[in-house]
């Protein structure tokens, strides 16, 4: 049976003291009593009160020194505080607001209003602690795992910027965890509650990515059949996400830059301007210097977003890291799956740790992921372990593969490192070589752990 939600009555007066008990009993609540502050500060610890109805005017402490006493106790332990007067004033009523109350009631009491105050203030309680709760999930959910001088140094890195406004230009192999970092820095932000909106300038086709960036109005081209609220519009309070930075086109680059300079921008056919509070975080896999040098990147631009430069290592540089990520996605996908728990052997886990991993931290998850899904063993050993290690040793038998699939994406694997190689790594050349669509080519390149610069 639930448990009636609790509410302490705080009153010098024995008359009020009851009639007010009377009221919240009949709408259901347990009520207790207290008649001076030093008496509700002593019942509070203990008693697990969800509100308390705090008289002003109190023999000793008064209410106002009583409710400075509550907002120190910890959030979640902390009542709502309703204060009540019967000498009101617009004074008295900012002061309490300002102290943390969460609404001023004057006597004589309407019991309509005591019991719609109360009924509101229980439920601003819960999404308080719904909003904490959630804002505890979203932190450990982009937590950054692994224990090794660079992850370490990466998460000091992140205490020290996350609480700032500086622009953030993140560096790592595909695969390596720079949107994990991207989110985490949202999420340890003072933005964290406002939005976090991801750009991948690499998957969306040059003609789109201006108006996927700024939005459009309706007619400004063919296929502008309605008004669209572009990225950094929808950003606006929060964080935003330029994945694979490199990628973008000079035009867009040039757009950017100024957004970046004025925080506001035209939408695609608009003749104003719209005003945004932003901060931009990036992210690529590409040498941007190289990139700048060759013409494919505007050095101004390079400037603005590299303020504050991140670095995330490869999984290859960090193996002593591989142990704990892999416990973690496995315990991440049994859940989700609903299986059992698993654990991995010592010969297990030195085959994982051996791994030259090409597709880094992604390759490792997917790969955990079919373990969990393919074997319904409790124990997982080397042999339950799938690993393509056709790139290691090209002369091994396709047999030796634990399945179809297996053989097809290592044969896909090789025959798009071929003619990305033959292209000096033009992922566009690539894709009209192979008749893919560029996006097409860039997702199935991420699927099998290939980064642009392999």
């Amino acid at each position: 049976m639930k448990q009636p939600r609790r509410v302490l009555v705080v009153d010098d007066e024995p008359g009020i003291r009851q009639s007010l008990s009377g009221v919240l009993e009949d709408e259901g609540y347990a009520v207790e009593t207290a008649e001076s502050g030093e008496a509700c500060l002593e019942a509070l610890p203990g008693g697990s009160f969800e509100l308390v109805l705090l008289d002003i005017w109190l023999p000793g402490m008064d209410g106002m020194e009583v409710l400075a006493r509550i907002q120190e106790m910890p959030f979640d332990a902390r009542p709502v505080v309703v204060v009540i007067s019967g000498h009101g004033s617009i004074e008295a009523a900012v002061k309490a607001t300002k102290l943390g109350a969460f609404d001023f009631l004057e006597k004589p009491l309407s019991i309509e209003k005591v019991a719609v105050v109360t009924k509101n203030g229980l439920a601003h309680r819960k999404l308080e602690l719904e909003n904490s709760r959630l804002k505890e999930d979203s932190g450990a959910r982009w937590r950054i795992i692994g224990e090794s001088v660079p992850m370490k140094a990466l998460r000091q890195q992140l205490g020290l910027m996350a609480g700032t406004n500086g622009r953030v230009l993140i560096y790592g192999e595909s695969g390596t965890g720079k949107e994990l970092v991207a989110r985490a820095l949202h999420a340890m932000s003072p933005r964290a509650a406002e939005p976090f909106v991801e750009v991948n300038c690499a998957a969306i086709p040059e003609e789109l990515i201006e108006s996927e960036m700024f939005g459009h109005i309706k007619g400004s081209f063919t296929s502008a059949q309605e008004d669209k609220v572009g990225k950094f519009q929808k950003a606006d309070g929060g964080t935003l996400f330029l994945d694979e930075v490199g990628d973008m086109s000079l035009r867009t680059q040039s757009k950017v830059l100024r957004s970046l300079d004025e925080q506001r921008f035209e939408p695609v056919g608009a003749a104003e301007f719209v005003q945004v509070d932003v901060r931009v975080v990036a992210a690529t896999n590409k040498n941007l210097e190289e990139e700048i040098e060759r013409g494919n990147f505007r050095e101004d631009l390079f400037y603005r977003l590299n303020v504050i430069p991140f670095f995330v290592p490869p999984l290859r540089d960090r193996r002593e890291d591989i142990p704990q990520l892999a416990d973690h996605f496995l315990r991440e996908f049994t859940t989700a799956y609903g299986r059992k728990p698993k654990e991995l052997t010592p010969e297990a886990y030195r085959v994982l740790v051996e791994y030259h991993w090409p597709g880094n931290v992604r390759e490792l998850k997917n790969l955990i992921e079919r373990i969990v899904i393919l074997n319904p063993q409790v124990r997982v050993d080397a042999r339950h372990i799938p690993l393509q290690t056709v790139r290691r040793q090209p002369d091994r038998p396709l047999e030796r593969f634990g399945s179809l699939q297996e053989v097809r994406e290592a044969a896909e694997r090789d025959y798009i490192l071929k003619k990305l190689e033959e292209t000096n790594g033009n992922v566009t050349r690539t894709a009209e070589l192979l008749g893919l669509e560029r996006s097409n080519l860039y997702r199935k390149m991420k699927t099998l752990g290939i980064g642009p610069k392999e």
